[in-house]
């Protein structure tokens, strides 16, 4: 199983990179790290995190960063609906949901 963004969530995801490059060089590299490890145990057992939101979307931390990946699985993978900083509004990305 693959994954693929949807559009703000991956705009969220290249900003955090880019955020985290500018602080300290190769701090970028070990977000995107964390982030590429939580995605593979997302796309391995994507129901092994609790629902979320009915009917099926699901939350994983990544690890060391202060962001979660919010996800649902579809026919065609795992959608990454948001990659959401932990003191961000909740539900903010809800909108993201209407279309599959």
């Amino acid at each position: 199983m693959s994954y693929f963004f949807h559009p703000a969530a991956e705009t969220e995801h290249l900003e955090s990179v880019a955020f985290y490059e500018s602080r300290q060089p190769g701090l970028g590299a070990s977000y995107l790290t964390a982030f590429e490890e939580a995605m593979s145990a997302i796309v391995e057992t994507p129901k092994r995190y609790r629902i979320r939101r009915s009917p099926d979307i699901r939350r994983k931390n990544i690890t060391k960063f202060p962001y979660y990946i919010i996800y649902r699985e579809t026919p065609d993978g795992i959608q990454v609906l948001a990659v959401a900083h932990n003191r961000r509004q909740p539900g903010y990305w809800l909108k993201r949901t209407a279309k599959r």
